[in-house]
């Protein structure tokens, strides 16, 4: 088992002590990372870098977006959408790994991220704690995101990008997630 699996499965295992419901959330998160995780398995930093179709996807970038979009998700779990804020710069950006960034820096990123995340998730009084999204155009106007949707929201996109990974992955040397 490679370091970011056993980090995961040492989370899960923490996760036992919890209420059946923070358990399961947490437990299929991990899951789910672990299989973005697995996707980057034995690649160098510039073939995580690479792009390998028409998007502007590659790996690392795909880890880097992410962590960051776990983050901010977690920052509007405890402050609202004010907390959710961050600098919007170039958006493609974080798809993207930049001049000096390697995988093993934004898996180890990525990492903290999730052990935040679990820490939070695990800590918080109420599951039902929520806030009214930001003004944004993918957002019913008025709506409220519980600390629960959010988990279930944080599951559903780093499952997606998990498949986006596997793709890119084949793509770039056949290696395959599952199968």
């Amino acid at each position: 088992m490679s370091a970011p699996e056993s980090a995961g499965a040492a989370r899960s295992a923490g996760a036992a002590g919890l209420d059946g419901e923070r358990a399961d959330l947490l437990q299929t998160l991990d899951k789910h990372r672990g299989f973005l995780r697995y996707t980057v398995r034995d690649l160098t930093d510039e073939q995580a870098a690479r792009r390998t179709t028409a998007s502007e996807l590659c790996l690392g970038g795909l880890i880097k977006h992410v962590a960051g979009t776990e983050a901010g998700w977690m920052r509007f779990v405890v402050g609202g959408a004010d907390a959710m804020v961050s600098d919007p710069g170039d958006w493609e950006a974080q798809f993207r790994m930049a001049e000096g960034e390697t995988l093993a820096g934004l898996l180890a990123g990525y990492e903290q991220v999730a052990a935040a995340t679990d820490a939070l998730v695990a800590g918080l009084p109420d599951l039902d704690l929520a806030h009214p999204l930001p003004a944004a155009p993918w957002f019913e106007p008025g709506a409220v995101w519980s600390a629960r949707r959010v988990l279930l929201h944080i599951i559903a996109e780093t499952a997606q990008h998990a498949g986006h990974a596997d793709i890119i992955r084949e793509s770039l040397d056949g290696a395959r997630t599952m199968g």
